[in-house]
């Protein structure tokens, strides 16, 4: 645990999911291998378009439309109806087909193996102080058994802009009713919960269990309060 503040015990605490509780990266790749059996399978006119044809095709959409990178799910959603009608499909059946698919990947993306430790530290900290979870993600908390440590998870796209905007921030402060400062912020993102957190005035906490060099990150723009590299040290501040 490395400290780089003045730190003050927080009276509540504020979460990211993907990659903070859980890894975060297999769970994608599986997703992602879903979206695309599923395509070959019930939709062989897909199969002119591979992977990266997808993915070119996603990133385009957000340079045409940046409000897509705040809601990951109508991202995908506008991806596949945009795809399947590039291959011809009616837009009532592209629509169609399209929140079958979202179905099938919301499936997969809800299969999460969350670690034993986690589910200790996290209950543990419940029984000290409120928690509430903001995520990027569309991950469905209650589903992977997170839902249960928390008073409300907010969302990105459906509850506000995503992090290091400040809406999702704002709306954890009013509802948690403690001051920004009494505030930790536990995240694995330098940009999106570091230095989403420390603009929104909240204490931040990286969890960094990867072994990086906080010297050696180019994107970072300002330093994390504390520094940890296992969850459970959270206990340790609380």
């Amino acid at each position: 645990m490395q400290f780089y503040r003045s730190f003050r015990t927080p009276k509540a605490m504020t979460f990211d999911l993907d990659d903070t509780l859980y890894d975060n990266h297999p769970v994608i790749q599986r997703t992602e291998r879903a979206m695309h059996d599923w395509l070959a399978q019930s939709h062989p006119a897909s199969k002119t378009m591979s992977p990266g044809d997808w993915q070119q095709l996603k990133y385009r959409l957000a340079r045409e439309n940046p409000m897509l990178r705040h809601d990951v799910t109508e991202w995908r959603r506008v991806m596949l109806r945009t795809g399947l009608m590039a291959l011809g499909y009616t837009p009532d059946l592209a629509a169609e087909a399209t929140e079958e698919g979202l179905e099938r990947v919301l499936t997969v993306r809800n299969q999460v193996d969350v670690p034993a430790q986690t589910h200790e530290v996290m209950a543990e900290l419940a029984r000290r102080v409120p928690l509430l979870a903001i995520t990027n993600g569309n991950v469905d908390a209650d589903k992977i058994g997170l839902g249960q440590y928390f008073s409300r998870v907010l969302v990105a796209g459906r509850d506000g802009l995503s992090k290091p905007e400040p809406d999702l921030f704002a709306q954890a402060q009013a509802l948690l009713g403690v001051a920004p400062q009494d505030i930790l912020h536990v995240g694995d993102h330098l940009v999106s919960d570091v230095e989403g957190a420390r603009r929104s005035g909240f204490q931040a906490c990286w969890l960094n269990d990867q072994q990086r060099q906080l010297h050696q990150e180019a994107r970072l723009k300002g330093l994390p309060d504390v520094e940890i590299h296992t969850l459970s040290q959270l206990l340790q501040l609380v």
